[in-house]
């Protein structure tokens, strides 16, 4: 039933949506229409029914009633509505009409594009290349973020789920006084088995932890979990945040694991791409040649060389690659380049064969 506003279609998304397709939803829009952001005209307004939407379809009670009776139910106006199938008869609800308040309680943070959170840069900007994707950990819940914003650590730091109210304003300015500790970088070394098959990496760090007296500290270890996709490109960010060192009037440091390629003994890494070196002789090169040449997986392909091969000749295989990291079901390919092997000397009478017989 679509009687007035359609919440869904403010969101974008369809009458099916789940919880994340939501957030995630009501996250890209809403930095996208943010007033400190976008000054085009009518995106103030856009801002507000974002919010509005999302604080509907985010809430069981609100999204049943709107989905049966539309906007007019919410507020108690279509016929039947009154009798809810909660048991909660004459059922109202109001936009409280701050959608800054919504983004709050959203993000934790109400001035998003201040100091540290957000990097607009753009090339030319001194500020980035552009849009960047990053896999930003909540506890042990991966979340991946790609928008049109070079999204920085220690803005998500626990987005609510159902409107449950707003923090008071002594809380926020005393949230506004703490700075962030910069962000702790590791590099996270994973083979290229790793890379073509996924795995998890447990990785242990030390930190210091607040005791209950808010003053003092002590150090405690703790296993992050890190679950590595397939086809994961190298530069891949992987950040847990808060996970820092615990200090009183601070915020603690994001953690930031970076993907790092571990040197193969067979396999260099080319993007989605393997590139296998196979070595042959002068007389292969020139003959023709069947190679034996390795997979990723471990499995022997025979590849028959019948054309000439000089030092540049590359021989291309679909599908023998690495996965495609956002469609892991494709594969890249398995590059093979030569390395000839000339020999030290000739015979005089080689030679003259090769002299009469060469072009």
């Amino acid at each position: 039933m679509t009687m007035g506003k359609d919440y869904y279609k403010v969101l974008g998304v369809s009458r099916s949506a789940t919880e994340d397709e939501l957030k995630k939803a009501y996250r890209k829009l809403a930095l996208k229409f943010h007033p400190d952001k976008n000054k085009e005209a009518g995106a103030e307004e856009k801002f507000k029914e974002i919010a509005e939407a999302y604080e509907v379809l985010s809430d069981k009670k609100k999204r049943d009633i709107f989905d049966k009776f539309g906007e007019a139910g919410l507020k108690g106006q279509a016929p039947g509505a009154g009798g809810h199938p909660g048991g909660q008869p004459n059922f109202t609800w109001q936009y409280h009409g701050d959608p800054n308040a919504t983004f709050t309680t959203f993000f934790g943070n109400s001035n998003p594009f201040d100091g540290m959170f957000f990097n607009f840069g753009r090339p030319g900007s001194g500020g980035g290349a552009g849009p960047r994707q990053h896999h930003v950990f909540h506890g042990a819940e991966p979340m991946d973020i790609e928008d049109d914003f070079n999204y920085m650590p220690g803005f998500a730091n626990g987005h609510a789920g159902p409107h449950q109210g707003f923090p008071g304003q002594p809380q926020r300015q005393a949230n506004r006084r703490k700075r962030q500790d910069a962000p702790v970088h590791h590099d996270l070394k994973v083979s290229l088995e790793d890379i073509f098959k996924g795995c998890t990496k447990k990785m242990k760090i030390s930190r210091r932890v607040l005791n209950p007296d808010g003053r003092t500290t002590r150090t405690e270890d703790k296993v992050l979990d890190i679950n590595v996709k397939p086809g994961w490109k190298e530069g891949t960010k992987i950040t847990f945040p808060k996970e820092g060192d615990q200090l009183p009037n601070t915020i603690p440091a994001d953690i930031v694991f970076t993907l790092k390629n571990k040197p193969h003994p067979t396999f260099h890494r080319d993007g989605s791409h393997l590139v296998y070196k196979a070595k042959i002789t002068l007389k292969q090169a020139l003959c023709g040649t069947s190679l034996t040449v390795p997979t990723i997986d471990g499995r022997k392909l025979k590849v028959p060389m019948t054309d000439i091969i000089k030092p540049n000749t590359e021989k291309r295989i679909s599908g023998e690659g690495l996965p495609h990291p956002k469609t892991p079901a494709r594969r890249g390919e398995l590059v093979i380049k030569f390395d000839i092997s000339f020999p030290d000397r000739l015979t005089k009478t080689t030679k003259e064969v090769l002299s009469d017989t060469l072009p």
